[in-house]
């Protein structure tokens, strides 16, 4: 990621950190909108579960200039995801939801390049978090 998409996504989420528990609730609600199915994946209180999410994701976007630090983490992450049942494909179905989520929580603050940079950033995550869960 160019240091400008990295700045995107870090300035765009302190705008979201302080509605996280809004965030995480939005981003859930629309995730089962979006795959129903996905719904008895997440057994415990999903307050904590947010709480979680919003961290994950904070770390992540913290640390976006040196992935060399969080990418064992992240390995970790889809390790533990596909011994939940999380499959190839939900990781589209969270992607939209978490650009859906950040839509509204920023309004016209997700610009177009904010959007493409976030889309970057998950791209990135995700691909590592699938590579890793492949080989589970």
């Amino acid at each position: 990621m160019t240091p400008d998409a990295q700045r995107l996504v870090r300035e765009s989420f302190a705008k979201v950190t302080p509605i996280a528990p809004a965030a995480a609730a939005m981003f859930y609600d629309r995730l089962f909108v979006l795959d129903p199915a996905l719904r008895p994946l997440f057994k415990g209180d999903m307050a904590e579960q947010g709480r979680k999410l919003m961290s994950m994701i904070g770390v992540a976007v913290a640390n976006l200039s040196k992935l060399d630090v969080i990418v064992p983490a992240v390995r970790d992450l889809g390790r533990r995801h596909a011994g939940y049942g999380v499959q190839q494909a939900h990781y589209d179905t969270v992607a939209t939801a978490l650009v859906w989520t950040l839509e509204q929580g920023l309004g016209d603050d997700f610009t177009p390049a904010t959007r493409q940079a976030w889309v970057e950033a998950y791209t990135i995550l995700a691909g590592v978090m699938q590579q890793a869960a492949a080989t589970a």
